[in-house]
């Protein structure tokens, strides 16, 4: 099967979605498929095209399963929304160029939002083949985006909806990550959806010692570390873990630590400033992200109200890959949560509620052994249920069957 896949990010760039589509695209290619990837230049780390890149406006390459073609992602400020909108439009155009005109004979269009425009490019790439295009929804947009207060404009709300309306109506099949989110999307559009889960490298992601060269390098030897790693934006309430900080000064031994950074991160800075138990230490190489998670003794996955409904971090698989426990603070009956209880892997608290945050956190400190038994309940958790094999032979399940339909 020959499947041309549209999406933001792609190795080496290191943004979630990113690793998600290598993966999947990976696995797609041992199982003997063709594959032509239209991504961007990889930027998502300083929103700067990375140095070594060419900044010509497509860049392609040729790997064992096909090709990838590289485009211009035009990067801007985060908080900019206008500048970005503007950009997502000038990476999405060059990518429909670049699909349209290919010489790949696709037999299925893949695509991922956000960004949502990538959809429309889709479609037309795979109406002009006419084959079936399938979208897959990382996050739900407009939703999520109305729910930090991203966009607030009505008129900019009602377009958002329209579009996403008009993409989710014009794929063959909406895949999405949970049923919360499927729930979601059923509500807006006719189009079949199906349910499959992110993931997690377990190989990649697979438990080591607490005490390591992370913990050396940034002074949290013999400490008790409570982290957040990941980006800081407007779905996180990171500002929970100051707050939870300046309640427990008692324990000296425990450092609370945001590893990463993001639009938001300037306003953690102020919430922490003066507070001798929180540190805020830079994104990592993407290669040391596995040796991040380890060092922590508790991770912390802090939504803002309403937004679990609409976001599955991929951070969850990873963290629980490399047997670490995590308090989620999420609204109630969401994905993250539903995993954390079902796996017994942590606790699943309210959102942007510092209290009970605090009362889990002294529990799980408390114990090392209860530590230690939620980090092999959650490893064993993820080798049964999401592994990058075990999605890509759903996909290619999709695409076969869907293929098979065509005329």
């Amino acid at each position: 099967m020959k499947i041309q896949v549209l999406c933001p990010h792609f190795e080496p760039d290191s943004a979630p979605t990113g690793e998600f589509m290598t993966a999947i695209v990976e696995n797609l290619g041992a199982m003997g498929h063709e594959l032509h990837v239209i991504t961007a230049l990889p930027w998502y780390r300083e929103h700067a095209i990375e140095e070594g890149w060419s900044h010509r406006l497509v860049q392609s390459e040729d790997r064992p399963w096909g090709r990838i073609s590289r485009v211009h992602p035009f990067p801007t400020d985060k908080t900019n929304i206008a500048a970005r909108a503007m950009a997502f439009a000038g990476f999405t155009t060059a990518g429909l160029v670049t699909a349209v005109s290919s010489r790949f004979d696709a037999d299925i269009v893949f695509a991922m939002s956000p960004p949502m425009t990538l959809g429309v490019a889709a479609w037309v790439a795979a109406k002009r083949r006419g084959v079936p295009f399938v979208f897959n929804i990382q996050d739900v947009f407009p939703d999520v985006a109305i729910e930090t207060g991203t966009i607030t404009s009505p008129r900019v709300i009602s377009a958002a909806k329209k579009l996403e309306a008009f993409v989710y109506d014009k794929a063959d099949v909406v895949t999405v990550l949970s049923e919360e989110m499927d729930r979601n999307v059923i509500g807006k559009t006719d189009t079949p959806t199906e349910i499959i889960p992110n993931f997690v490298d377990i190989e990649t992601f697979a438990p080591t010692p607490l005490e390591n060269s992370y913990r050396e390098e940034f002074g949290l030897v013999g400490k008790r570390v409570v982290m957040y790693c990941g980006n800081v934006g407007f779905s996180q309430s990171i500002e929970l873990l100051a707050e939870a900080a300046r309640e427990m000064p008692d324990l000296e031994d425990v450092m609370f630590v945001v590893n990463g950074g993001g639009s938001s991160i300037e306003e953690v800075r102020r919430r922490s400033k003066g507070l001798k138990n929180f540190k805020i230490i830079p994104y990592q190489p993407v290669e040391r992200v596995p040796e991040v998670l380890a060092a922590a003794d508790v991770h912390v996955i802090p939504l803002r109200k309403g937004l679990a409904w609409s976001s599955v971090p991929s951070k969850l698989y990873k963290i629980l890959a490399v047997k670490r426990p995590v308090i989620a603070s999420v609204d109630e009956g969401t994905e993250v949560g539903n995993v954390v209880v079902e796996a017994a892997a942590g606790r699943s608290v309210p959102p942007d509620v510092v209290e009970p945050m605090v009362e889990a956190l002294r529990e799980l400190l408390d114990s090392a052994d209860l530590r230690v038994a939620m980090g092999e309940r959650g490893r064993d958790w993820v080798e049964q249920w999401v592994t990058p094999r075990r999605a890509a032979e759903r996909y290619e399940a999709l695409f076969t069957r869907l293929t098979a339909e065509v005329p």
